[in-house]
């Protein structure tokens, strides 16, 4: 591997946008630590030391950890790049229940993902204004003493300007974000999205061992010391079993026929598709976060109601949807089962493999082509995408296993986080090992 990593290093088109990848990632952890405009930091400052064990105390540290540590700072991509994984949520989840556009988007290939890569740019626009908005409620209604977060923050006369000048300001962080993701994918190593996200919860490994090896005081301490070495430990056996879940498959072997021009025979070989345990990879659990996390940022609305008991209610929403409630963790694991199949099954219907097969003058052998080859994948996903779902359920819930057992320590990285980072890390080892290939160099996996 570290052979191939100076192979990389030694193609100058590779050099440079590895380099290129890497300064689109400096620029965005740049750009996480400014402020937006009309917070009074002390007052945050004070507000994250005295609600880390409230209901919207942990709301925050949720949507803090999807930020990459944004949302701490309030800065101006505070609400990170998840309102668009929600609209791109959001428009796949429309799409079958109008079959004529859905049909129209795959007849037109290349044209067609453009057009939806737009309608997803459209939708999250209004969904970053709303995220916005909600975020600045929730801080607007934290009172420190007699410091507010957002002094500013209103709809009064005097207010309206301060007000607009903020949401505008993390709306378009939230496109300058995605934008840098944009970046990445094209004309950096891929994955950019994916990238932006794995830079985010990187950037807070030091702060988390920081915070175990102090236990919370201003020192390290012997016993932090000990949770430090176990939380290393136990995030290394985590990274084996998410590694070697995503290698895991379900190979199927595939015919092709003879086909004869003139004088010569082609074809005739045999192959295998390779069915992965976990075809949906991480993004099951970017859509349950951004999922369960939106009621609570609709409850943020309430927060400024006169009425106590519609007050009461938000909190209570809030506070469920942070992750304090006994049951979020029963909820969050089945939403990560229910989204690691839907989303498999949006990916086999575009990959179209028995059309695919059938083109190339494949079949699989005692199974007809057309419908029954169709029916024979489907039934081997929903087998094997059953181990994948439950797999990602339970790392998605390893942090409140582990609470259980050790509720004043914390993980190193959030498991759900964890494979995040091995996911991306993955992905993009792999599109480098292609690129690698095709110079004739070997690559980092073989």
């Amino acid at each position: 591997m570290i052979s191939a990593l100076f192979n990389a290093f030694k193609l100058p088109d590779l050099r440079r946008r590895i380099f290129y990848t890497v300064l689109i990632l400096v620029i965005y952890r740049m750009a996480a630590n400014i402020p937006s405009p009309g917070v009074d930091r002390t007052a945050l400052q004070m507000f994250f030391e005295s609600a880390s064990q409230s209901g919207t105390g942990a709301f925050v540290g949720l949507l803090d950890l999807l930020s990459g540590g944004a949302v701490s700072n309030f800065s101006v991509l505070a609400a990170g790049v998840y309102p668009y994984v929600t609209a791109s949520l959001v428009l796949q989840l429309l799409l079958p229940i109008f079959p004529k556009w859905e049909q129209r988007i795959k007849d037109e290939g290349e044209e067609g993902q453009r057009k939806m890569n737009r309608w997803t740019f459209y939708l999250t626009v209004p969904l970053a204004l709303l995220q916005a908005y909600g975020q600045a409620q929730l801080f607007r209604s934290a009172t420190i003493g007699t410091q507010q977060i957002l002094p500013n923050f209103g709809w009064g006369a005097t207010q309206i300007l301060p007000t607009l000048t903020l949401l505008l300001t993390m709306t378009g962080g939230t496109m300058f974000a995605i934008w840098l993701g944009e970046l990445i994918t094209e004309q950096g190593i891929g994955n950019g999205l994916s990238l932006i996200i794995f830079g985010g919860i990187v950037s807070r490994v030091p702060s988390s061992l920081r915070s175990i090896l102090m236990e919370g005081g201003e020192k390290v301490t012997l016993t932090g010391g000990i949770w430090a070495v176990v939380f290393v430990l136990l995030t290394a056996m985590v990274m084996f079993l998410i590694v070697f879940v995503q290698n895991g498959e379900r190979r199927v072997k595939v015919q092709y026929g003879k086909r004869v021009r003139g004088m010569k025979v082609y074809g005739g070989g045999s192959t295998y598709i390779p069915l992965k345990i976990n075809t949906a990879g991480m993004i099951p659990l970017i859509f349950a976060q951004s999922i369960l996390a939106f009621p609570a940022v609709i409850a943020q609305f309430l927060l400024g109601s006169t009425n106590s008991s519609v007050v009461t209610f938000a909190n209570g929403v809030i506070e469920f949807f942070g992750g304090q409630h006994p049951w979020y963790a029963p909820v969050y694991f089945l939403a990560v089962v229910g989204f690691t199949y839907f989303y498999t099954f949006v990916m086999i219907e575009q990959q179209n493999l028995p059309e695919m097969l059938q083109k190339q003058g494949g079949f699989i052998p005692g199974v007809r082509p057309g419908k029954k080859t169709e029916e024979f994948i489907t039934s081997i996903y929903q087998r094997i995408t059953l181990v994948g779902a439950l797999f990602l359920g339970f790392v998605a819930v390893i942090p409140y296993i582990v609470g259980i057992f050790m509720p004043n320590s914390q993980m190193l990285i959030q498991s759900s986080g964890l494979l995040i980072v091995v996911g991306t890390v993955m992905d993009t080892m792999r599109q480098l090992e292609a690129q690698l290939l095709m110079r004739n160099y070997e690559g980092f996996l073989r």
